[in-house]
């Protein structure tokens, strides 16, 4: 592909703007193959999924891109997050942290500013006058840059 990662995501952030949407991924993958995934608070449309895709082809188009492969939808709901904004989507939500030491812990996201999020965990803690440690919510909190993921902690 002669258009450059950079010069693309440009272009689409500029389509992107003012729909209150935001670009999470954008990979140029080998074979030309091209990944486009955008999501919003409110969740995302397929509709707009389309439009954004045909409006993509037609900037590729002018930019003499013959040969190439075009996905663009949302997020899966089982990738970490990868922005600030899939975190605030998230509040009230169960999640799993994988932390930098390896450690796993689940439980509800509970604050998210522009440094750190929160997750309340439910741990056995040792208890002053009780011989058996006993399950109490934790707050734990991290930078962001402290974890390896935080992803939805999808159940059934």
């Amino acid at each position: 592909m002669k258009t450059s990662e950079e010069i693309l995501r440009g272009k689409i952030e500029e389509m992107l703007q003012g729909t209150g949407y935001e670009l999470i991924t954008l990979a140029i993958r080998p074979g030309d193959d091209v990944l486009v995934e955008v999501d919003k608070m409110e969740g995302t449309d397929v509709d707009f999924c389309a439009e954004l895709n045909r409006k993509i082809v037609e900037y590729l188009e002018s930019a003499g891109e013959p040969d190439y492969a075009l996905e663009v939808g949302s997020v899966s709901i089982v990738d970490p997050f990868k922005t600030k904004m899939q975190y605030q989507k998230h509040l009230g939500h169960p999640v799993e942290v994988l932390a930098a030491d390896g450690k796993k812990y689940r439980g509800q996201l509970v604050s998210v500013d522009e440094e750190t999020f929160s997750v309340d965990c439910e741990e056995k803690v040792a208890v002053e006058g009780k011989k058996r440690k006993q399950t109490q919510v934790v707050t734990r909190t991290w930078r962001y840059d402290e974890v390896k993921y935080c992803k939805y902690d999808l159940k059934f």
